[in-house]
């Protein structure tokens, strides 16, 4: 034992003399799965509400950072690295990421971010009170405010579609939420399969005559081929409604979403709190608490509907410039 304590001694002192860590730094290791615009938004979001709380990176904070490339057996070895690394906080942004950090981290506190359901993902057991060393943000969809911005423009829509990855555990579990809060409502849920962006095209064609308007959640193989599901909508006078806001400018009608970064923001609160003191597992897990409203008129046109003048007057952006 007397070994071991002096060999971490010895350790610490290198690194303190190699100017990679301070006896009065707070650490905190950030892992994400893949470098993509919405979670380098999660990631600056963490460090700016670091900043804002006094935390200043290279002063009393040192942060570590890393992506996985898209890649699970690396995000996988950055979850084993930090782990040995010992920092104050682990922030794990997107599911993949999380799972291996969570795997990884049995005592260390762990904050996830952009994490769709925490629960399936078996990061925690329960929102409220997740217990063990794990809490964080999801960004689980709004869905039922999203159906209420659905109905309110097409109030006598009966059958709503959306094209989906059946390969795609959060795509999968999206879709059977939606599918339960649309019954829930008297609406039916008609569902095409896509499991490349090549079909995309033709799984959105299959919901003409069927579908009076078309849902997209989050799918990734969806969302990045979302102009196919917008040119069917445009020829055949179906309108296209959106879970993210992004995809507004790529043509959809609306969507009532969040910004990543805000995102972040919150999850910087969540990992400032635990630096202070705070239990992670006596924290419930919390949810985007700011939602944006983009339109695009001359989308909902191309489509067959009017948006309403309180509705456009009452969007935090109104996109004019379409594809």
């Amino acid at each position: 034992m007397a070994k071991r304590n002096f060999r971490t001694l010895i350790g610490a002192a290198v690194m303190a003399a190699a100017g990679l860590v301070h006896a009065d730094q707070k650490v905190v290791a950030i892992t994400q799965i893949v470098e993509h615009p919405a979670l380098d938004a999660v990631y600056q979001g963490v460090r700016d509400e670091l900043g804002e709380r006094g935390y200043t990176d290279g002063e009393n904070l040192q942060i570590m950072h890393e992506s996985a490339q898209g890649n699970a057996a690396i995000a996988s070895q950055i979850a084993r690295k930090f782990v040995g690394e010992s920092p104050d906080v682990i922030v794990a942004i997107a599911t993949p990421s999380a799972q291996t950090v969570a795997a990884a981290a049995r005592e260390l506190p762990v904050v996830f971010a952009a994490v769709t359901d925490p629960v399936g993902a078996k990061l925690v057991s329960n929102l409220e009170q997740p217990g063990a060393n794990i809490t964080g943000v999801t960004d689980m969809l709004p869905i039922d405010r999203h159906i209420d911005l659905l109905q309110s423009i097409m109030p006598d829509a009966r059958r709503i579609g959306t094209v989906y990855n059946p390969g795609e555990a959060n795509a999968v579990y999206l879709v059977e939420l939606l599918e339960e809060r649309l019954a829930a409502r008297g609406l039916e849920l008609v569902k095409a399969p896509a499991t490349k962006t090549s079909e995309v095209l033709g799984a959105a064609r299959s919901l003409v005559g069927k579908a009076h308007a078309i849902y997209l959640t989050t799918d990734n193989t969806v969302i990045s081929a979302a102009e196919a599901v917008v040119s069917v909508g445009e020829r055949a006078k179906i309108p296209v409604f959106a879970a993210d806001t992004a995809t507004v400018s790529r043509g959809a009608v609306a969507a009532l979403g969040f910004d990543y970064y805000d995102h972040g923001r919150q999850t910087g609160v969540l990992v400032a709190n635990i630096l202070e003191g705070a239990n992670p597992g006596d924290i419930a897990v919390e949810s985007v608490d700011r939602l944006n409203l983009f339109v695009n008129p001359a989308a909902a046109e191309r489509m067959g509907i009017t948006l309403s003048d309180e509705l456009v007057s009452s969007a935090q952006e109104v996109v004019s410039d379409n594809p």
